[in-house]
């Protein structure tokens, strides 16, 4: 009888999280919960914990760990709390593979601790490798550790690449929906809310996640993110905007030929081959008709208006501790937008002017990066204060 894998959850009641639990929830005979982590919903959080009865429950805020052990002293089950906490539970030796779906930079240290205890990373959290991609290379060259992608994109490429020889790649490309805002101009941007930006027409995900979707930054990052998961130059990277979220990335051969994967606008598959692989279980779910969509359109993404992708673009050009400083400015103009104290066109605007102002660093250490990361939310706050709303 094969072996369960014991699991990992590291944002357990965000979108990926959530839905890694259904996953286990239907193929409880591979699968079993030992370690859920969240960030501040305590109640969803405890919710999980009495129903998946893991070994282990995380609560990042620490001034919730009374609440949240409370609510499970009747259990049998360990509660801690904080961030080192979380940089510890990976280590364990009855983890086997952690899903890595902390949102933005807090998703790194655990990355890196998880890569040193030889554990597989379903990496779902792509600012991990935009911050310190260097640094995860570094870390899995020295481990038995492995990274399967979980972004919908990059599992794509990874599929396509089973099997085939790295040297014969000659370009990936990713695609894009384009967002709600497909098509719109500058001065249109500029006065969206953030209740339009958050009703994304394919995917449902977080709220972060779907302004950077909106922004083009989520391509942005996922460009940086292909570039180290795959070892391929900026120039060999291509975005094309596909709006029916099909095709969820193709890779290019130096013959000429083109391999896709394509399915349902939705993250259970990859996710699902994260955790199994290289073993595909069987679904009667999500499965794509070419009869009900015979339209699939490709276009151009419109980098003018929708800087975000430029900047990336350019950051992953000079590399250093740029993508860590574009990184940090664009969380806090995210949250700052989805408080209405930005615009949605002050986002990038914010970013240019953090990256102009905030000190570069050629090759960067982990304390760099946490440095940079740091002092570039300090500026960013301070620049908000000088963009017109």
């Amino acid at each position: 009888m094969k072996k369960k894998k014991n699991i990992a959850i590291l944002g357990s009641t965000g979108s990926i999280g959530t839905q890694t639990l259904q996953i286990v929830e239907d193929y409880p005979e591979l699968f079993q919960v030992e370690i859920l982590v969240a960030n501040q919903n305590i109640d969803l959080l405890v919710q999980q914990a009495i129903k998946f009865e893991p070994n282990i429950v995380v609560i990042g805020d620490e001034s919730k760990y009374s609440e949240l052990s409370e609510a499970l002293k009747k259990y049998h089950i360990k509660v801690f709390a904080g961030s080192k906490s979380i940089e510890q539970v990976v280590q364990m030796d009855c983890v086997d593979v952690v899903v890595a779906a902390m949102v933005g930079f807090s998703g790194l240290l655990p990355t890196i601790n998880a890569i040193e205890a030889h554990k597989r990373v379903a990496l779902a959290n792509k600012e991990t490798l935009v911050v310190g991609g260097h640094l995860i290379t570094q870390a899995l060259q020295k481990s038995r550790a492995e990274i399967i992608p979980v972004d919908s994109e990059h599992s794509a490429i990874f599929q396509c690449l089973v099997g085939e020889n790295p040297n014969t790649i000659d370009k990936l490309i990713l695609t894009a929906s384009g967002g709600p805002f497909r098509g719109k101009d500058i001065e249109f941007l500029h006065n969206v809310t953030p209740q339009q930006a958050l009703k994304h027409p394919n995917w449902v995900m977080g709220n972060k996640v779907t302004i950077d979707s909106a922004s083009l930054m989520n391509k942005g990052l996922e460009v940086i993110e292909a570039h180290w998961l795959f070892g391929i130059p900026a120039n060999k990277i291509e975005v094309i905007v596909h709006p029916q979220s099909v095709i969820h990335s193709m890779v290019e051969f130096v013959d000429g030929s083109l391999k896709a994967q394509l399915g349902e606008p939705n993250m259970r598959v990859p996710i699902q081959y994260a955790l199994d692989f290289p073993n595909r279980s069987f679904s009667t779910k999500n499965r794509f008709s070419f009869a009900e969509n015979p339209y699939l359109s490709f276009e151009k993404p419109d980098t003018d208006v929708f800087r975000n992708l430029r900047i990336a673009y350019d950051c992953l050009k000079l590399e250093g501790n740029a993508p860590c400083i574009m990184n940090a400015a664009n969380e806090i103009a995210v949250e700052l937008f989805l408080n209405n104290r930005i615009s949605f066109t002050g986002i990038s605007d914010l970013i240019e002017e953090a990256l102009q102002i905030v000190d570069f660093v050629k090759n960067p250490s982990l304390d760099d990066c946490l440095q940079t990361d740091n002092i570039t939310r300090i500026k960013s706050l301070e620049i908000s204060k000088k963009i017109n709303k």
